[in-house]
């Protein structure tokens, strides 16, 4: 990839889980906003630059990385160390799966939290040193507005989201005089290729009309622009955070 600017200039944004959905429009907000941005992903193939904006493509990295493989997310960060430099993380990767509490499986719900929970924590901590090395850096971790919510059939989801949250705070307090800054993004509902079925049934509708101030759920693009003003920004004061956007849903009484 050529780079007018200097390898050693270069601003590298890694994101995880960047093949599609919010974590694809996340690489191209933050390509738009003049980072260069690393797609981490389980086959090591990125997202496909949006047609209007082919130029986009000459902007982002490509990496194997895999959240529930320490080992690869500690050679992702190695390679873009070699390559100028990681200026910071957005820790997106995740999955989500729905059931029954009493008929839960323990498997299944371990599996939730390696990826969600334990998987925000291990790449942080992979890129920890890398960051410090540099003098400091953003980290967005993706959470959820139900980090606060009691959602049947959603436990070990919303218990990972919760630990998300948790985590962003006490490395945020950790890691403050290393000049890191950690903030957690909650969306609510967001309109992707995986949930759009679900979200386009009548009774769906319905619901988001009722409990949804703004009467419609969020676009993959509106979180992207949030986490990449968070990185184009770049507010030292703003740390340990979570903020929530999900057109007023977690407060609409």
């Amino acid at each position: 990839m050529s780079d007018s600017t200097g390898v050693a200039e270069r601003k590298i944004v890694a994101v995880t889980g960047a093949g599609r959905g919010i974590g694809a429009a996340i690489v191209w907000e933050l390509a738009r906003r003049g980072f260069t941005a690393a797609a981490l992903t389980r086959s090591g193939a990125g997202p496909e630059a949006p047609p209007e904006e082919p130029e986009l493509a000459g902007r982002m990295l490509t990496l194997r990385a895999d959240v529930t493989d320490e080992a690869s997310l500690a050679a992702a960060f190695a390679d873009l160390a070699g390559r100028g430099g990681l200026a910071g993380l957005v820790n997106n990767a995740g999955t989500h799966h729905v059931g029954a509490s009493e008929d839960f499986a323990s498997a299944d719900f371990e599996r939730v939290l390696a990826i969600n929970a334990t998987g925000v924590f291990v790449a942080c901590r992979e890129a920890f040193p890398h960051l410090a090395a540099r003098g400091g850096g953003t980290i967005v971790n993706i959470g959820s507005f139900f980090d606060r919510m009691g959602v049947p059939h959603n436990t070990a989801y919303t218990a990972s989201k919760a630990a998300v949250a948790a985590i962003t705070r006490c490395l945020a307090v950790e890691w403050a005089p290393r000049n890191i800054r950690v903030v957690n993004v909650a969306p609510g509902y967001i309109e992707t290729d995986l949930n759009r079925e679900f979200l386009s049934n009548p009774k769906s509708r319905d619901y988001i009309a009722q409990r949804v101030p703004l009467r419609r759920p969020g676009s993959p693009e509106e979180v992207a622009r949030l986490v990449g003003a968070l990185f184009r920004e770049d507010i030292p004061y703003l740390t340990g955070e979570t903020i929530y956007l999900d057109g007023g849903h977690g407060i609409a009484h």
